[in-house]
Parts: C-alpha cells; sequence; structure tokens
C-alpha cells in the first residue's frame, strides 16, 4: 500500500483528459481569511456564522458536498477550514463556494483545487436523501 502512495504521489500531475480509470476527482476548498475582513457587531457575526452552516448543511444535503470542517492547530491563521466537494467541474464548486454567507460578507476568502484520488481510498457518508434511495 506504501508504494501505491508513493508512487500516486510522486506521479505527474493528471489532466482531465488523462484521467486513469481508478482515480476520482474531487474539488478541495479552502477557507481563508482575508487581509482585512470588514468588521461586524456580534449579533451579525452570529447570524452570519449561522447562514454559513446552513449553507455548508444544504451543500452536503444536495449531494454536491461530501464532507467540511474547520482547521485547528495549524501555524497559518489565515486558514479556517476546508470542503471537499464532488461535483462536475472546478468552476462549478467555485461558484457553490462563493454562494456562503461569509464569502459573500467578505470573511472569508476560497481558494479552489482539484483533487485526484485513487478510487475507494477515500469514502463518505452519502446525504440522508440519497442513503433512502
Amino acid at each position: 500500500m506504501r508504494w501505491i502512495l508513493l508512487a500516486i504521489l510522486l506521479a505527474p500531475a493528471v489532466r482531465a483528459d488523462q484521467a486513469p480509470p481508478n482515480m476520482e476527482k474531487y474539488y478541495l476548498v479552502l477557507l481563508k481569511r482575508p487581509a482585512n475582513p470588514p468588521q461586524l457587531e456580534p449579533k451579525t457575526l452570529e447570524d452570519l456564522q449561522k447562514r454559513h452552516l446552513e449553507h455548508l448543511k444544504s451543500m452536503y444535503l444536495a449531494g454536491k458536498m461530501v464532507v467540511a470542517g474547520p482547521f485547528d492547530e495549524q501555524k497559518d491563521p489565515t486558514l479556517r477550514g476546508l470542503c471537499l466537494y464532488r461535483v462536475g467541474s472546478l468552476e462549478e464548486a467555485r461558484k457553490l463556494a462563493e454562494g456562503d454567507p461569509m464569502v459573500q460578507a467578505r470573511r472569508l476568502e476560497v481558494e479552489v483545487l482539484a483533487w485526484w484520488v485513487e478510487k475507494g481510498a477515500v469514502t463518505f457518508r452519502p446525504p440522508p436523501a440519497a442513503a433512502g434511495k
């Protein structure tokens, strides 16, 4: 298994038109604190955080995002969290991530990366609607 992981890490970047059949693509969205986020009243921030969490939940329930969560114990305090989307394109992932109320309020900004992983190497619980199908 270590050799497979090492081979994947050392392999050249995968282009979409060269995707190996044993790989699948996700879109990793880094949520970052901008250099000068707007200062907001505590009540406004509380409401914004609630709407942020509702947005993440709605992306999960829609089957667009497989997991999300905040960072902790990292050296770069601007890195706040990540979302992992399983959608059709980088542009779609960016559009969905930019729909986050925290991003729209300029309290967070996004960096979107395409991430290839060996099929079956990671698994995620399906959203409740998808699980019942």
